[in-house]
């Protein structure tokens, strides 16, 4: 297909997919009011209009909203490729995923027998008015949980992907026996040292980094205060490619709220809190089972945690209201994962009676409230907090936790980081292999978070700038064998797992960004 063909494609498909959007009908009526201004003539109707739209801001906002949509949807192709190859493209894949899928919910519906717990009821009304007196202070309930257990936890997901292999493939055609060192056994294109050096270019020794030249001993004249008023110039101008831009470097503290809110196209619109408030209000109409396992799930990570409990309640406010966002489902389009389903009154098989469950199709592990946790200190607002975590979810965080071969997917971070060790220090990736402390066990869990929960909450901002700002999550994986690297001289000396994970055991006094770059940039090629 040729480079015209596809452009032309991807606008009509853009264009169809804004067609029935708030912001379309909300153009559409700006238009048509501006046409009583004096400025707009008939003879250049068309110009006027459009000069209109543009300087009243309309134009921008049209932008961003097609920013967002190149972000999050796959380009079409020609012909149309089938649904399923647009959510994996590898056969193997999409298999293990239902797998899996089929584990989970067996897991979830047998806890549900076990326990006579229904997944869905609907609350008496003396209950749906005592959780709305509490809604703000949900924290100081203590149900007994004691009973329920997550569905998994990351270690059964490792697992998982360390039995992923191609049917296609013959693994004696490796041509280093470095490839059989790992756990992660599946061809997939990964970049190494060479290729990211180009690919994170703006990371590199010369360039300022907020995270590392703010703290330095400078006068702040010199880069910080220059760095603030780029980024307000940027939040002035709402434009979302140029705050995506900006961030690469790091966002100043002041700024990264709007500037995350302004890269996602998350205006929090009117109707976003309405849309926040109609959740609200099906969390307080019906219990489901799985709200259960978010608050078992809040009480195990994030009120055990010093920088995160004091957001308990904010914790449980977005993450039911998200177990209930039909909203969220749009992104199996693209995600090798298809939403679980659940049979009304019983009737097990019959798929008129089949619904999605929980509504967003989302079931949550062990941790997944980490995902919402650092961005409790960006965002005070429910709503904006909320409709911030779904994109970062519906952009990122969903590939954390499903099977696929795409380059920010688990599968592929974990092969990265095992390939830069095994690479770059290969000593120290035989020498803990062979003393049974396989280093992608004690990383796996950094990266199923995206750090959230190891490190302290200003350096995980700071690496969730540069994952905001390159539009990848690359860069956890090149954080986790740096972690290694800085760590290599005392894992060298390690003779268990237990000590290798002592070792590693707390992160939370690292600086991400000079790791990253001396990691990067100052290895040996």
């Amino acid at each position: 297909m040729d480079e015209s063909t596809e452009l032309s494609l991807s606008i009509a498909h853009i264009a169809q997919r804004l067609q029935g959007s708030h912001l379309h009908s909300q153009i559409e009526r700006q238009a048509k009011d501006c046409l009583h201004r004096p400025e707009i003539r008939l003879e250049s109707l068309k110009e006027d209009v459009r000069s209109f739209l543009k300087t009243s801001g309309w134009e921008k906002k049209l932008q961003n909203a097609v920013y967002r949509e190149l972000h999050i949807q796959l380009a079409p192709s020609h012909p149309p490729a089938p649904p399923e190859h647009l959510k994996e493209p590898l056969a193997y894949m999409l298999k293990a995923q239902a797998s899996w899928e089929k584990r989970i919910l067996k897991s979830l519906n047998s806890m549900s027998t076990e326990l006579g717990v229904p997944l869905a009821r609907k609350r008496p009304a003396a209950e749906q008015k005592e959780l709305t007196n509490k809604w703000n202070e949900m924290g100081t309930d203590e149900p007994d949980l004691s009973r329920f257990r997550p569905v998994y936890a990351p270690k059964d997901f490792l697992e998982v992907l360390i039995g992923l292999r191609n049917p296609n493939h013959d693994s004696c055609e490796d041509i280093s026996a470095r490839s059989h060192w790992g756990l992660i056994q599946v061809p997939l294109n990964v970049r190494d040292i060479p290729h990211l050096r180009q690919a994170y270019s703006e990371l590199n020794l010369n360039s300022g980094q907020l995270g590392i030249d703010d703290h330095a001993h400078v006068h702040p004249d010199l880069f910080e205060n220059n760095c603030v008023q780029i980024g307000k110039k940027v939040v002035v101008e709402q434009d979302s490619a140029a705050a995506q831009q900006y961030s690469r470097r790091g966002c100043p503290t002041g700024l990264r709220a709007d500037l995350w809110a302004l890269i996602l196209n998350s205006a929090n619109q009117p109707q976003d809190v309405m849309h926040y408030e109609q959740l609200r209000a099906g969390v307080i109409q019906h219990d489901l089972l799985v709200d259960n396992l978010i608050y078992k799930d809040v009480k195990l990570t994030a009120s055990n945690d010093d920088y995160y409990f004091v957001f308990e309640d904010f914790l449980y406010q977005v993450l039911l209201c998200f177990s209930r966002d039909t909203a969220v489902l749009e992104h199996f389009k693209y995600n090798s994962a298809t939403p679980p389903k659940s049979f009304l009154h019983g009737k097990v098989g019959d798929e008129e009676y089949a619904v999605v469950y929980p509504p967003n199709g989302v079931i949550p592990f062990h941790g997944f409230s980490m995902y919402v946790a650092p961005l409790c200190f960006l965002y005070n607002e429910p709503s904006k907090l909320y409709s911030v975590f779904r994109e970062m979810y519906i952009r990122y965080f969903f590939r954390l936790h499903s099977i696929s071969s795409s380059f920010s997917g688990i599968a592929s971070l974990c092969l990265q980081f095992e390939r830069l060790l095994q690479t770059h220090l290969p000593q120290l990736f035989y020498h803990l292999r062979q003393i049974g402390a396989q280093p992608l066990r004690i990383a796996f869990k950094w990266m199923v978070r995206a750090f959230s929960g190891y490190l302290s909450t200003d350096q995980l901002l700071l690496l969730w700038d540069r994952i905001l700002g390159y539009d990848s999550l690359e860069v956890v994986a090149v954080l986790a064998a740096a972690v290694f690297a800085f760590r290599a001289e005392n894992l060298m000396e390690v003779t268990s797992l237990a000590s290798a994970e002592a070792v590693l055991a707390d992160l939370s006094t690292l600086k991400v960004i000079p790791l990253i770059q001396i990691f990067l940039f100052a290895t040996a090629i």
